[in-house]
């Protein structure tokens, strides 16, 4: 078994040689402004290269939290200011507010995949989240006024303030779609239109964290409060995986009693993400730690239920790695895994869900044993080793992987740097190089062991009682 030594060498090696130095400062468009996203294989430019709201705010995110990772490096800094100076003079519509989600390479009207001038909440979450970090980071108070006015366009324009939740279809005008706009959208998402959705409840809860973080404000309090319960004990289902589509007013979208035909071509909205699941059992943790809440155990058990229900039935036990999708079949209680490919980004919510659990629950050795298969998975099929960077899909599923695009719209390096981050974080000590050297990581240092601390004292009430 590596020693923690020798686990954090690795992911010290995976987050710089590996992911950080491969796209940065490479992706910075000196031309155009923003972040160039499509990459190939071995790193070069391919077309096309037009701009996602959510790719754009991922790369100025993750500038911002790699900053005390890297005392004395100045580029993170510059790509989060390169970042958020795109994201104001580019991506935020100056006429009717909110963010554009696609913008052409020059920063003006794409097409790209029939997106046009239409907006997602999903995409605006991104945005507060990136701008909540920076100013964490800055503390610099025109950032904050930037998130707060993004905050305030999604709560003015996407919450539903009848039935809960928000919509994530919004014309250029922040109007839900209506019938009319359903029907004639191009966009590539236009089969979810209909319906409320998990990801982007659980992106909003990610980004209302990071900004009730730095701005105590109470409207977004209580929204953060109702995103938690709506995620946990709506969306979340008895047996600890999400429902992925809902009607509007919250009834969960099914093709289970439909013919095969019907329920395969639907597939999409309607299976269990293990990825999704794992990822969320984190974001409740942080959501519910961020808002005060001092003897939430039933976040705490949800959150355990999510990762062990993924554990149980996503995981690959002989080679490593969740996989991508599974069912449940009418009549059945045992989950069919229906997509066995294995994507980069939930194998690297994995790797932190995973050590997180280890951490809260030391005396289940599952979760760490876990953990370090999914390291070493991710070691021997993700990694490229001469090149760099995370291959999209596993090499033991896809092998035709290893010539799959670097970086796309949706594969920035956000997943798996804010993995590694974290997984650090959890892992050092007071000895650790980095706490010594650099005052910032040994602040988020200190703050990740309170964030543990927490939950292990909630873990020990629930016990008690």
């Amino acid at each position: 078994m590596k020693t923690k030594s020798e686990i954090l060498n690795t992911l010290e090696e995976y987050l710089s040689n590996k992911l950080f130095d491969k796209f940065y400062p490479l992706i910075i468009d000196k031309q155009n402004g923003g972040f160039l996203c499509n990459l190939s294989s071995d790193w070069q430019f391919v077309d096309p290269q037009d701009k996602m709201i959510v790719t754009q705010a991922r790369h100025t995110w993750t500038p911002a939290k790699a900053v005390p990772f890297f005392p004395g490096n100045s580029k993170y800094e510059n790509a989060m200011w390169h970042g958020v100076k795109f994201l104001k003079d580019v991506m935020w519509d100056d006429k009717f507010g909110g963010f554009y989600t696609m913008r052409n390479a020059e920063g003006g009207l794409s097409d790209y995949r029939g997106y046009f001038e239409e907006k997602r909440t999903y995409g605006n979450a991104f945005a507060v989240y990136a701008l909540a970090a920076v100013y964490e980071l800055t503390k610099n108070p025109e950032v904050l006024d930037f998130a707060i006015a993004a905050h305030n366009w999604i709560e003015e324009h996407a919450y539903d303030h009848v039935l809960g939740g928000y919509f994530q279809f919004l014309t250029r005008e922040g109007k839900p779609f209506s019938a009319e706009d359903i029907k004639n959208t191009k966009a590539s998402d236009a089969n979810e239109a209909y319906y409320k959705d998990q990801n982007s409840s659980i992106h909003l809860i990610e980004a209302y964290t990071e900004l009730y973080n730095v701005w105590k404000d109470e409207r977004l309090k209580s929204r953060l409060n109702e995103l938690l319960l709506l995620i946990r004990d709506t969306i979340t289902t008895e047996k600890g995986y999400m429902n992925l589509f809902f009607t509007h007013d919250w009834k969960p979208v099914s093709f289970r009693n439909s013919s095969k035909e019907e329920r395969e071509k639907n597939y999409g909205l309607d299976h269990v993400s293990f990825g999704h699941d794992y990822e969320t059992a984190f974001l409740m943790l942080e959501a519910s730690y961020t808002l005060g809440l001092k003897d939430d155990v039933r976040t705490l058990q949800i959150a355990k239920k999510m990762v062990d229900h993924a554990i149980a039935n996503g995981f690959d036990e002989e080679v490593g790695g969740f996989y991508e999708a599974g069912y449940y079949f009418a009549g059945e209680d045992k989950c069919t895994i229906i997509n066995s490919s294995k994507n980069w980004w939930s194998q690297a919510e994995g790797l932190n869900s995973l050590l997180l659990m280890a951490r809260i629950f030391p005396e289940e050795p599952k979760y760490y044993e876990h953990f370090l298969k999914q390291l070493d998975y991710v070691d021997k099929y993700f990694i490229d080793h001469a090149r760099g960077g995370w291959y999209e899909y596993g090499l033991d599923k896809n092998p035709e992987s290893v010539d799959s695009l670097k970086g796309n719209i949706w594969k920035a390096c956000y997943h798996e740097g804010r993995s590694i981050m974290n997984c650090i974080k959890m892992l050092s000590d007071e000895d650790y190089p980095l706490y010594k050297s650099s005052p910032r990581f040994a602040k988020i240092k200190d703050e990740t062991e309170h964030f543990l601390e927490h939950w292990k004292r909630v873990k020990e009430s629930e016990l008690k009682n």
